[in-house]
């Protein structure tokens, strides 16, 4: 979870590959009324992510007995709770970073429907992970593969690296 630019598919894709899992994009799930919305530079609704969280909550509870990775903005905890109600074992990961930072990743990247005009109205939405939430979050500013390998350590507790949270 995260705004847009902070490494959500990069991130998740890596974990999965090194899960042996099933991974997914959310945003392949948006139907085409979303993205036409956010491509013309207006921020995203909750009656716009209704449906949309529903399909990922059916997603996600088809491959709760196998494991799956699902890339995923889940900005506010109403939006993790309704995937949590679809997926108990749903476990959590806040890629967290500065605005500075997921701006300059922003800028370099190319063809992607959501303009950074609106990452603002992303960082305003973002509540992040509460105490009770099932999850860890890390600081975006490092490479991919620390990201990955900290994230992976919090899954298994005997690990020698430490859960890192922002």
């Amino acid at each position: 979870m995260g705004v847009s630019g902070s490494g959500k598919s990069t991130v998740g894709a890596a974990i999965a590959q090194r899960l042996r899992v099933p991974f997914a994009d959310a945003d392949d799930f948006h139907p085409p009324e979303n993205i036409a919305k956010m491509a013309s530079g207006r921020p995203l609704d909750d009656h716009d992510r209704q449906p949309w969280l529903d399909t990922l909550g059916g997603w996600l509870a088809e491959h709760e007995h196998t494991g799956a990775v699902l890339s995923c903005s889940a900005l506010k905890r109403s939006y993790r709770d309704l995937l949590h109600r679809r997926a108990r074992g749903l476990r959590l990961l806040h890629l967290s970073g500065t605005p500075e930072v997921v701006e300059a990743r922003l800028a370099a990247r190319a063809g992607h429907f959501m303009p950074p005009s609106l990452l603002r109205s992303q960082f305003a939405t973002l509540e992040p992970l509460a105490p009770d939430e099932q999850g860890t979050t890390i600081d975006i500013d490092q490479d991919i593969d620390a990201i990955v390998e900290r994230y992976l350590a919090t899954l298994n507790p005997t690990s020698n690296l430490n859960k890192e949270s922002a």
